[in-house]
């Protein structure tokens, strides 16, 4: 019992140094680097690997090689919104002032993501489908999903209350999950043009080796671009947020000092 419950306090205050706004900023500072620096390697090795020495598709020959870029970003919109929702929640429960920081900086690089996934599935449905959009389920769904990140960002802005607006935004992002199931199950529940998913974690993958590794390491260096833009962002909010306090100041002056 003593065990269990030096863990928890463990735990609890883990999670408080966590919500603190300056210690997120000093840890943050150290990992972002690292992430961005491997950000780099890892996209510039797989758009390499994918684009040049991947081999052709034999039924869509070099327009497959769009999936690179298109998997990857549709991975990543679905990915963020469901982080929004788990900032959402854990900002209304546990009224951490972080979620709502979280929540804001993730919306507008998820909605990225999100259009990205769009544009590139367009053009990859032209050579493939004949046409550039179709009222598929699973492209009907994705757009839904951008049109909620757009009405996150938008309500942000238009609560001038930061608490109202935080509130306001959690109960959208929560509510606006229940349209992940349909989009990454929509392919098997209605008959649809688009394809089903390109390769599973626990299913061995349809194409080669050759073809999905490069595709894996796209979508590695998806999340940690994501995750260092995600970081980059929040100890700028932070830093607004902040200003009145000490530390948040002295680094507003130094980052001023450094610039040009």
């Amino acid at each position: 019992m003593k065990g269990r419950d030096s863990g928890r306090s463990a735990g609890r205050a883990w999670l408080h140094r966590l919500a603190s706004p300056r210690w997120f900023y000093e840890i943050s500072g150290r990992w972002l680097p690292w992430l961005g620096g491997l950000a780099a390697l890892l996209l510039g090795t797989g758009l390499v690997w994918g684009l040049v020495f991947a081999p052709a598709d034999y039924q869509q020959g070099n327009s497959f090689r769009i999936i690179y870029l298109h998997v990857p970003a549709a991975l990543l919109a679905q990915s963020v919104y469901l982080l929004l929702a788990l900032a959402g929640i854990a900002g209304l429960v546990w009224k951490i002032r972080l979620a709502d920081v979280l929540l804001q900086q993730a919306a507008p690089p998820g909605a990225w993501m999100c259009f990205i996934a769009l544009v590139t599935g367009a053009i990859w449905g032209k050579p493939t489908w004949g046409t550039w959009w179709v009222w598929d389920a699973r492209l009907t769904s994705m757009l839904i999903l951008l049109f909620l990140y757009l009405g996150l960002i938008a309500l942000g802005q238009a609560i001038s209350s930061r608490e109202s607006a935080a509130r306001a935004c959690a109960v959208l992002a929560i509510v606006g999950v229940v349209n992940l199931p349909v989009i990454r199950y929509s392919v098997e529940w209605w008959n649809t043009l688009h394809q089903g998913a390109t390769f599973r974690l626990t299913e061995k993958p349809a194409m080669p080796a050759s073809m999905w590794l490069p595709l894996l390491v796209m979508v590695l260096g998806f999340y940690c671009f994501f995750v260092a833009v995600l970081l980059w962002r929040m100890r700028l909010e932070i830093l607004r947020r902040e200003a009145r306090t000490r530390w948040a100041g002295t680094r507003r002056q130094a980052l001023l000092e450094v610039r040009p």
